[in-house]
């Protein structure tokens, strides 16, 4: 991902898991931010976003074109129908979903203790162009335990309703309380920083300074032809490139 991208957020393409569940249905490991909010922009293929949220459980279809996004504490699972489905993710406050914002849905037992979700979350090292066969093995088993736990979540929200995401959301505040230190750091030199850049140039627009513009530059991303194992499908990114925008 561009960390440095507009807005302090953070841009990739996933190509969605075509990996049966236990249900039937392909796709990635069910999860949710604690404190990003994230979008899809559907590019190619068909498919489904469940979401357990405070509408309880929800099914949007996925479509090129479609653009859905939602907030943290959005327990998502994306399902891929068509065996070809690519997104185009774009996530706020770019650095907290790379430093372990994100909670998987994997049962209870893991979830209250923290060594045993962070060794079932992780993943081996994978070679540079993202074939590893140990990899994808791992992302495999982690996906169906995270499914695992999800089908029992979705049951008890479809039985009692949303009271019933209560105990899941405190257990991934539990987990990821130690990271919040860290992650203000995250969003002191990305959201809070273009935030008040952007009221800078307003108070200088207010009293008729433009010399800011004279700093303005075109930056390019270069994509790598690499594709990592992630949580919802593989996971293309790009990075800055050190290339020039030439001038016709």
């Amino acid at each position: 991902m561009c960390s440095t991208f507009p807005g302090a957020t953070a841009v990739s393409e996933v190509s969605i898991y075509d990996w049966p569940g236990a249900d039937g249905a392909a796709g990635g490991s069910p999860h949710l931010h604690t404190a990003s909010t994230e979008a899809y922009v559907v590019q190619q293929g068909t498919g489904r976003l469940e979401t357990l949220d405070s509408r309880g459980f929800t099914t949007t279809p996925l479509e090129p074109g479609t653009v859905v996004w939602f907030t943290p504490g959005t327990v998502h699972r994306a399902i891929n129908d068509s065996g070809d489905l690519r997104v185009l993710v774009v996530m706020q406050n770019a650095g907290l979903p790379e430093n372990g914002d994100a909670v998987m849905t994997f049962p209870p037992e893991y979830l209250m203790d923290s060594d045993a979700y962070a060794r079932a979350a992780q993943l081996p090292s994978q070679n540079a162009d993202g074939g590893d066969v140990t990899a994808e093995a791992a992302a495999r088993r982690r996906r169906d335990l995270a499914l695992e736990g999800y089908f029992d979540l979705k049951a008890a929200v479809l039985e009692a309703g949303v009271a019933a995401l209560a105990d899941f959301h405190a257990a991934a505040g539990r987990l990821v309380r130690g990271r919040t230190d860290a992650w203000r750091g995250y969003l002191a030199d990305g959201a809070s920083r273009q935030a008040g850049t952007t009221a800078e140039q307003l108070a200088a627009l207010d009293a008729k300074e433009t010399f800011y513009m004279q700093e303005a530059r075109t930056t390019m991303g270069e994509r790598k032809t690499r594709r990592i194992y992630g949580m919802c499908g593989r996971i293309q990114a790009w990075e800055l490139s050190e290339t020039v925008v030439a001038g016709r």
